[in-house]
Formats: C-alpha cells, structure tokens, sequence
C-alpha cells in the first residue's frame, strides 16, 4: 500500500500553489518530507494530476536509461529534476544506473530476469538406444567378471573410510591422555 495517497498529495500542491508558504512550513503541516513535497509539486506541474498517482512496478528498457542518463549530462539536470521530468518513481534508480553503465557500459543496462536461475538447463531429448548388438560387444562373462570386480572395489572403499573415521575417532581421545 503506499504511504501517501492522491488525495494528500494534491492538497501538499494546492496548498503550495495558493502562495504564501515555504516547502519547511507545508512539509511540517502536512507531516511529511520538505524533499517529498517539492518532488510532488515538480510533478504535478511537468504531468499534472496524474503525475501525481501512483504507478505499479516499471520495468525501463536499456535504451530509455541510457536516454535518461544522457538526457542528465546533455541538460545538466540533477537526478530529482530527471526523474520528475520522465516519470521515475524510485529515488536511487538513476544513480543505480549510473553505476552500472559506468561499470559494464549498455549491456549492464539491460533488464535482468528476476528469480532464482535454474538449477539444471533444459534436458536435451534422450540419445536413442542401439540395438543390443551394436550396444556391447562383450561377452556374459566379461560382464560378470567387470561386476565382480566393481563390487570388490566398493566394498574396498567402504572398508578403507571406515578405517579413517575410527582412527579419526581415537586421535582426540590419544590427545586427551
């Protein structure tokens, strides 16, 4: 929900456009900030009412960023005046994109997809399996005898971690003697 509605916004800017009160004495009388009450009467004057309302989230392509930024430096404007001129809600928007072009250049600009990236890329469809001739050329035997082999091997590897985790185990208890 936002802070401040239309309806409080549009009477800061009346108040201030009926003359004879200061952004310090409207910002006190309203209860809000002195910057957020010029923010709003620079908006209402460039869009009207309706620079006045509050927009949902905008996504900015890289090609109006770099409008913007370039817009700032061609007219020497500062980011407040900016962002009032092209309708940009977010405060720390334009220094954000100054940053990032100054840093990556346009391609650091572009709109990044939100969310966790995915863990595995798209599965390429599975290879077709070849007849049982053409898949292995060895023999029942050599298979059987590959097996044996295999399973000796793991249980080799059990065997040799569970040796390493019981002398881990006795090396404190030597240590404490």
């Amino acid at each position: 929900m936002a802070k401040h509605d239309e309806q409080l916004k549009l009477r800061v800017v009346k108040r201030y456009l009926a003359g004879g009160i200061g952004f310090r004495e409207l910002a006190r009388e309203y209860g809000v900030g002195r910057t957020l009450a010029r923010e709003w009467v620079a908006l209402h004057e460039l869009h009207g009412r309706r620079g006045l309302r509050r927009k949902g989230h905008s996504k900015y392509s890289a090609e109006f960023k770099l409008a913007v930024l370039e817009g700032i430096q061609r007219d020497n404007l500062s980011q407040s005046e900016a962002r009032a001129i092209w309708g940009i809600r977010d405060p720390g928007a334009i220094s954000r994109w100054e940053r990032q072009y100054h840093e990556g250049g346009l391609p650091a600009l572009l709109p990044r997809p939100k969310g966790r990236p995915r863990k595995m890329p798209n599965s390429s469809p599975p290879e077709p399996i070849a007849p049982e001739s053409e898949q292995d050329q060895r023999t029942r035997e050599q298979l059987l005898k590959e097996n044996e082999y295999l399973r000796a091997e793991v249980a080799y590897l059990k065997k040799l971690d569970a040796l390493i985790r019981a002398e881990q185990r006795q090396a404190p208890r030597a240590k404490r003697k």
